[in-house]
Formats: structure tokens, C-alpha cells, sequence
């Protein structure tokens, strides 16, 4: 376990204070306020955390020095509650360890969901259909909102693409470990012989980003519109209202035909373009950090997996951390709590192995 230096501890305590000390002189101009009051909140559960440490520290000192009395009594009492003040401590610090980790700023903001059909054709599109409903129904146990953006049906069922916005606290923080390849295992319904076919999905869940993160030049757009269609090639709208726009500098395109309205999928196409923007920026910020750039969700092929779905053994392996679970109805219908739960704690013992290097 990491053990945090006293001198870390006081300085903790002290950048608090003075946090406290300030916003309570007054005459404070309101942006100064505003970025004290912010600075407080972020240290303040830190703050708690390290006092936490520091008197657990000092009662195992005093019951330290209790095992050697002479009284043989209260060398045993001692004894016992220095177990369980270790027990307590072990937690202790690592609960202030972890608050002391580096936070992805994006952990707190609402996410834009993206799956897409990949290897498998008619069976890989119905099963991306599958887990868009599987993070519907989480988001929906959750109480996030769930809002389709735009998709594309496959004529046998399910998507070819599909993208959604899921927003409320936190939403990036609990899905981001969501994004890669999803395979499935199982007999297709138009598979007569009751062979067990493998296809596979990709999810890639991206912080959802605000006006204020990406600024957008109207000459760095290109803005094409056109009459929607639907799978097949069938035509859905007899009004030129889809918008397909260009952003010349990255060639990013982003495809909107879901409304009726040409402004609303103008508004829709926008916010998924500054979002994949706003990622564009996170991976080189990244990759200058980690010296290397990876892709986010593979090329679709089977192999690529991060996670499979056996339907005949009724189990859902996570080959990141080598967890199964013989829940697949339940995980299907949205309770994947104990997934994510898992792969949250695996990237917190990752980087808690790191924190003595910083």
C-alpha cells in the first residue's frame, strides 16, 4: 500500500487552511471568489482524507507503545484495537491515495455513445442493436437521460451505426472503459443449422464537449445538404434536410439525417463534431505524455476484442481483467454495475502502483 509522507499530510492541511482563510477575508472580487470556492471544493475531501490518515497514525503510535505495558490486560486490549486501527489505516490510506491521483478532467462530463456493426454483417449489425439497449437500460437505472443522435438501421434488424448522448454526473467516468471491440457468440435467428457464429461491434464512448472547449471557424466547415434516406436507399424525407459537414483541417465528416428539420440536424451534426474534436485533442495531449498514441476501438475485427458475450454458456468475459460473469440476461438488460465497478478499481490499483514513481 502507498503510504503518504506526514510532510504530504501537513501540506494537505495547510493549502486547505489557507483556501479557508481566504474566502473568509471578504472583499473578494467575484471571479476570485468563484476560482477560491473551486479550489476549496477540490481540496477539501482531500483535506478530510489526510486528517483521517494522520489520527489513525497517531492512535497506532499510542497503542504501539500500550503492547509493551506491563500490565498484562492492557497489553492485550492493546493489542486487539491496534488490529482493527490497522484495518482502518490500510483503508485510510488508500482512500487518500486515490484522491491524491491524477484526475481525468473529463471523468465529470456527460459522454457521446458510438456503436457500430463491425465483422459478421446482418448478425454483428442486430448485435450492435443489443448493446445500444444494454447502455439505454443502464443510463436508465442510473437516472441518466439517454438521446438518440443519429443512426443507421440495417435492413435484417439492428444498426450499422448509431449515436447517442447519455448525460448526467459522471457519465464519462463509469462508460469510458467501455470503448473497444464487443464480440458475441451465438446462433443467429436465420441460421437454420444452429451453428454458433462469432461477430463482433465496436463502442467508443468520447467526453461529450461544450461550446466553450472547441472553437469552431465557419471557414474551416464545409456544409453539404441533401435528401435523407433510409436503409435501403428508400427515401424518409421529401425535403432536403440531411447535412453532411466537412471540417477541412482534420477531414472529419459527420453525417446528420435523423429530423426533418435541416437546422436541427445542422444543431445535432455540430455537437458530434466538437465532440470527436475535443477527443482529437485529448489522444495528442495524451500521446505527448505517454509517448505513444493508440486507437481507441481497433478496426472491428473479431479478434480486437475487449469483451465477449457467449450466449449458449450464458457468461460475459471481460479479457482485461479477466472477469466472467454468468449474468449475460442481466447485463444485457442493463445491470452491468458489477463490470464496471470491476474495471474501475482495476485502473485505480494500475495507477496507485505508479503514485511512488510521481
Amino acid at each position: 500500500m502507498t503510504r503518504i509522507s506526514a510532510e504530504r499530510i501537513a501540506q494537505i492541511e495547510a493549502r486547505r487552511d489557507e483556501l479557508q482563510n481566504a474566502l473568509s477575508a471578504g472583499d473578494l472580487a467575484a471571479d476570485q471568489f468563484v476560482r477560491l470556492s473551486k479550489d476549496y471544493a477540490e481540496v477539501e475531501p482531500v483535506a478530510v482524507a489526510a486528517k483521517q490518515v494522520r489520527r489513525l497514525r497517531d492512535e497506532a503510535k499510542s497503542l504501539e507503545q500500550m503492547t509493551h505495558d506491563a500490565d498484562d490486560e492492557l497489553r492485550l486490549m492493546a493489542a486487539e484495537e491496534l488490529t482493527e486501527n490497522q484495518r482502518q489505516l490500510d483503508e485510510a490510506e488508500r482512500a487518500l491515495a486515490l484522491r491524491l491521483l491524477p484526475r481525468d478532467a473529463a471523468d465529470d462530463r456527460s459522454a457521446m455513445l458510438e456503436v457500430r456493426a463491425g465483422t459478421g454483417g446482418d448478425e454483428a449489425a442486430l448485435f450492435a442493436g443489443d448493446l445500444l439497449r444494454m447502455y439505454q437500460r443502464h443510463a436508465e437505472a442510473r437516472g441518466w437521460r439517454f438521446e438518440m443522435v443519429s443512426s443507421t438501421a440495417a435492413e435484417m434488424g439492428g444498426f450499422k451505426e448509431v449515436i447517442a448522448s447519455v448525460n448526467g454526473q459522471g457519465v464519462f467516468a463509469r462508460l469510458k472503459f467501455e470503448s473497444g471491440v464487443h464480440r458475441v457468440q451465438r446462433v443467429p435467428v436465420t441460421e437454420s443449422g444452429g451453428r454458433i457464429h462469432t461477430s463482433a461491434a465496436t463502442v467508443a464512448v468520447l467526453p461529450e464537449a461544450e461550446e466553450i472547449d472547441v472553437r469552431i471557424d465557419d471557414k474551416d466547415l464545409r456544409f453539404d445538404i441533401y435528401r435523407s434516406s433510409g436503409p435501403g436507399g428508400q427515401s424518409v424525407n421529401t425535403t432536403d434536410s440531411a447535412v453532411r459537414i466537412t471540417h477541412l483541417p482534420t477531414g472529419l465528416v459527420v453525417i446528420q439525417q435523423d429530423e426533418k428539420s435541416q437546422h436541427k440536424n445542422k444543431a445535432k451534426a455540430l455537437k458530434v463534431l466538437r465532440t470527436r474534436l475535443y477527443e482529437l485533442e485529448r489522444e495528442r495531449l495524451h500521446a505527448e505524455r505517454a509517448g505513444a498514441r493508440k486507437s481507441m476501438v481497433g478496426s472491428g475485427d473479431r479478434s480486437e476484442r475487449i469483451r465477449t458475450y457467449n450466449f449458449p454458456q450464458g457468461r460475459v468475459t471481460d479479457h482485461r481483467i479477466n472477469l466472467t460473469l454468468h449474468r449475460l440476461p442481466e447485463i444485457l438488460e442493463g445491470q452491468m454495475d458489477e463490470l464496471i465497478d470491476a474495471l474501475i478499481s482495476e485502473d485505480e490499483a494500475e495507477r496507485l502502483a505508479t503514485l511512488d514513481e510521481q
